[in-house]
């Protein structure tokens, strides 16, 4: 089969080079699934360039989530026939390539109203979002909610679900057109970070919430937009800490959260479940329901071929993607 391999860390994408690799047959209990999309992520840049907290060994195959059909079983597997229409993530990798050996218990159906680019790239997001302003955030219907890096996966995933917990929602992001979809998946208000951030952001989400600040702040940024967010939340406030996409981790001087009554608190979706695996079951269930209702609409702005992967990755990069990027074979 074809795969993209990594078999040494580097900051280009072109470290990941496609490669003729061969699969050996599914062991005990183990499904082959012949993959249609993988889904691209910023910890798939990190994995590459050696910065992530979860690194696998080399060599490996990026793509920690993915959406196929079932083509082989090995021994005793009961849970699946050949045919059916999986998704499935593995935490080492092995997304961007045709096929994929896989314990059946790592596998879900795929949900019926969601195409295969659209079913590989939605639980991470959605997962993260579930569990940054339900269980971490408790979001309060009637409260204010500002997301950060609204037009990005797990940006878009916070707005949808921000709304359907029935909190105002306001959208931060750094271009018009990307806002204008932000807009669609139902914001109330949108920041432009280009056109507001000299001023301060703060100042809008002020104007914006009449001088009180957000009850719950979003980020999957950190850096700059950290800085500001502390000065723009409201009393008893929650600032939820999801990522450093910008680069910078930042650091809070701790007289704020005194000052203010607000909160700091990170947000670490899989590990949650590791930590709790039944309330990880919950939250799964939750966001796989949510797909299969059709009550959620993940945005795949761009396809890509898997001779093409480094591609989707440099998109993720220059910040030109708008919820996801996925990798087709």
């Amino acid at each position: 089969m074809r795969a993209m391999m990594v078999r040494e860390n580097s900051m280009e994408m072109s470290a990941m080079r496609l490669e003729e690799v061969e699969l050996p047959p599914p062991g005990a209990k183990e499904v082959r699934v012949r993959i249609r999309a993988a889904s691209t992520q910023f910890p798939d840049i990190l994995m590459i360039q050696k910065k992530y907290q979860h690194q696998p060994p080399l060599p490996y195959i990026p793509g920690t989530e993915f959406a196929g059909d079932v083509s082989a079983l090995g021994e005793g597997v009961t849970q699946w026939k050949i045919g059916d229409a999986v998704v499935g993530g593995v935490l080492n990798g092995g997304g961007f390539a045709e096929e994929v050996n896989i314990h059946e218990g790592a596998l879900r159906p795929k949900p019926g109203p969601l195409s295969y680019g659209q079913a590989c790239s939605f639980r991470s997001a959605y997962l993260t979002a579930q569990v940054s302003l339900i269980r971490r955030g408790e979001l309060q219907a009637g409260e204010t909610l500002l997301v950060h890096g609204a037009a990005g996966g797990v940006g878009l995933a916070a707005v949808e679900v921000g709304k359907m917990l029935g909190a105002t929602v306001i959208g931060a992001g750094s271009s018009d057109s990307k806002l204008e979809i932000v807009k669609k998946y139902g914001a109330d208000h949108v920041i432009n970070y280009g056109a507001d951030f000299k001023r301060g952001f703060r100042e809008k989400v002020k104007e914006l919430t009449g001088g009180n600040g957000a009850d719950v702040i979003y980020d999957p940024v950190g850096g700059d937009v950290f800085d500001e967010s502390i000065r723009c939340i409201n009393w008893g406030g929650r600032l939820l800490v999801v990522g450093f996409a910008s680069g910078r981790i930042p650091s809070a001087p701790v007289n704020m959260p005194l000052i203010k009554g607000f909160s700091i608190v990170g947000v670490r979706a899989g590990e949650y479940g590791r930590k709790d695996p039944q309330k990880g079951r919950e939250n799964i269930a939750l966001v796989d329901k949510w797909a299969e209702d059709g009550v959620i609409r993940p945005y795949v702005c761009a396809e890509v071929p898997l001779e093409r992967a480094h591609e989707a990755l440099a998109m993720i990069q220059d910040r030109t993607v708008v919820g996801r990027v996925v990798v087709v074979m």
